[in-house]
């Protein structure tokens, strides 16, 4: 990722097009989902988008789950080169480690994250 601006563009644009082409798809999946009498070829249809979209929720979960775990990884490990850093006696590291602890302490009293302990 040398161009952040230009990447983060491409991904955006990306994830757009995924939305909306999805918004195209479900409705017809709704339909045919809410049809009583599905020819052969509608049943078949139906079918084969609900197998598709059981595959992209999974993909979805899967990018969702990387994400969490690479954020929430980086932060920790940061976090801890911090600590450690604050120990040996570094100011900079304990400005940054108090910032960090405030930051993680308000987003835990907002709900926005879990603690599991």
């Amino acid at each position: 990722m040398g161009d952040f601006k230009a990447d983060k563009s491409a991904l955006d644009a990306e994830l757009e097009r995924f939305v909306a082409l999805l918004s195209e798809l479900l409705p017809h999946y709704h339909e045919l989902l809410n049809k009583e009498n599905l020819d052969p070829s509608e049943l078949k249809r139906l079918g084969e988008i609900e197998h598709y979209l059981i595959g992209v929720n999974a993909k979805i979960m899967e990018i969702k789950k990387k994400l969490e775990q690479d954020i929430f990884g980086q932060s920790l490990n940061v976090y801890y080169q911090l600590k450690n850093q604050a120990i040996e006696g570094s100011p900079h590291a304990k400005l940054k480690l108090e910032k960090m602890r405030d930051a993680f302490a308000e987003a835990l009293q907002a709900g926005e994250i879990i603690n599991y302990n």
